[in-house]
C-alpha cells in the first residue's frame, strides 16, 4: 500500500510542540510533504527561533513519519520564519524591524540591562537576527557590557549604520557621547535623542529588537510605549517587596497604553555560596512569581544572585556568549524562547497589505 501524505499527516498529529504545548500539524507548521516511493520529505516551519531544539523536533518527527507502513528515508527540513505581530493602535512598524521587545523595570539595579543583553544574545543563539538598543539616555551600559565602541558610521549623513558586536546590530547614546560625558538635558531633550536613535539607525532585518529601557516610568519611557511600535514588554523585578513595589507602576504604565506584558523575570532569586553551597534568599522567596501570578501573567524564570553574571557583563562578554553551555545561560535561553513563542502567538500585523486611502475634494 503507497504511503500518502495524508497518513503522514495523521502520525505526525501526536508529536507535539514542547514549547506551545500543540501538536505541529494543529499549528500548521507541518508543511510541503512529498512522497517519493518509501521516500518522504516536509518542512517544519517555526514561527519562532529554536534552534538548539531543531534536533530534537526532528528526532521525534523522524521517529513518527517512519511508523507509518512502506516509509523508508525520511528528511525534514526545519526553517524559522518570524513575522512582524500587532503593536499599539495607530502606531507604525519601523522599517527593517519585525518585532520589538521593550525590557524594563520600575526601578533600577534589579538587573534589567544585564537581562536586555543576555536575552538579545539568547535569541540570536537560537537563530534570530537581533538588535540591541540601549534607550537608557541617562545611564548607558550596554556599550560596556557587550564590549563595543566606535562611532556609528554614516554613509548619508542623515542616518546611521548600528555598530555590531557579538552578532548583534547596537545603538546606544554611549557611542556617541565620551564615556565620562553627564547627559544634563531635560525630558524633551533626551526623547527626542531616543527616537533618532530608534528612527535614524539603519537596522537590517531585525526579527526582533531588544530595548534596554531606563529605570522607572518617565518622560523617556512614556514616549517609547505611546510612539515606538512596541510587540510586547518583559519586566524585570527581584523578590524585593520595594522592587514588585515599582515593577507594579511599570506594569500598569504598559496596561494604559496598550503593551502586552509577554512575562516576568525573576532577577537575584537566590545566591548559592561557592564555598559551602548554601543556598540563601537575600532579597526574600519568589516575588516575582508571586506578582506574575497576581497579575495573570507569564512567569518566564529566575536567575541567581552569582557573582559570575556580574564579572561576565563587566568584561563585555556576557553569560550567554562567555559560558554558553552553563546552568544560567540555559536559563537565559529558556527565557528567549518563552518570549519568542509569546510573540509568535500575538496577532499578526496586517498594516502594511492595507493600501493608503486619500480623500480628495473635487472642485
Amino acid at each position: 500500500m503507497p504511503v500518502t501524505p495524508e497518513a503522514l499527516l495523521d502520525a505526525l498529529k501526536g508529536v507535539e510542540d514542547p514549547n506551545t504545548q500543540q501538536s505541529f500539524v494543529a499549528a500548521k507548521a507541518v508543511r510541503n510533504i512529498q512522497v517519493d516511493g518509501d521516500d518522504v520529505a516536509f518542512d517544519l516551519v517555526l514561527g519562532y527561533p529554536a534552534q538548539s531544539q531543531h534536533a530534537d523536533f526532528r528526532k521525534r518527527l523522524v521517529a513518527a513519519a517512519r511508523a507509518v507502513p512502506g516509509v523508508g528515508n525520511v528528511s525534514v527540513h526545519i526553517r524559522t520564519e518570524v513575522v512582524s505581530h500587532a503593536v499599539q493602535r495607530g502606531v507604525q512598524l519601523l522599517p527593517g524591524v519585525k518585532n520589538i521587545v521593550a525590557v524594563a523595570s520600575g526601578k533600577g539595579g534589579v538587573g534589567k540591562s544585564t537581562t536586555a543583553a543576555n536575552l538579545a544574545l539568547a535569541l540570536a543563539a537560537e537563530g534570530a537576527t537581533v538588535g540591541l538598543l540601549d534607550a537608557d539616555i541617562y545611564g548607558p551600559s550596554q556599550t560596556l557590557m557587550m564590549g563595543a565602541s566606535g562611532k556609528p558610521e554614516s554613509t548619508d549623513g542623515k542616518s546611521m549604520e548600528p555598530i555590531r558586536a557579538h552578532g548583534l546590530q547596537l545603538m546606544s547614546i554611549g557611542f556617541l557621547i565620551e564615556g565620562d560625558q553627564a547627559m544634563i538635558w531635560r525630558g524633551p531633550m533626551a526623547t527626542q535623542a531616543l527616537e533618532q536613535m530608534l528612527r535614524q539607525t539603519n537596522w537590517k532585518d531585525l526579527d526582533y529588537l531588544v530595548v534596554d529601557m531606563p529605570p522607572g516610568t518617565g518622560d523617556v519611557q512614556l514616549t517609547l510605549s505611546q510612539r515606538v511600535p512596541v510587540t510586547g514588554a518583559v519586566i524585570v523585578t527581584t523578590p524585593q517587596d520595594i522592587a514588585l513595589l515599582d515593577a507594579r507602576k511599570g506594569i500598569k504604565m504598559f496596561e494604559k497604553v496598550g503593551v502586552p506584558i509577554l512575562g516576568i523575570v525573576e532577577n537575584m532569586a537566590v545566591h548559592v555560596c561557592t564555598n559551602c553551597g548554601h543556598a540563601e534568599h537575600i532579597f526574600g522567596a519568589e516575588g516575582g512569581k508571586k506578582l506574575a501570578a497576581e497579575y495573570r501573567m507569564d512567569y518566564l524564570g529566575a536567575l541567581p544572585l552569582a557573582l559570575s553574571i556580574r564579572e561576565q557583563a563587566d568584561s563585555g562578554r556576557p553569560t550567554v556568549v562567555a559560558a554558553p553551555d552553563s546552568d544560567v545561560a540555559g536559563i537565559y535561553r529558556g527565557i528567549a524562547r518563552q518570549v519568542a513563542v509569546s510573540v509568535a502567538q500575538k496577532a499578526k500585523d496586517f498594516s502594511a497589505k492595507f493600501p493608503t486611502i486619500t480623500i480628495s475634494k473635487n472642485t
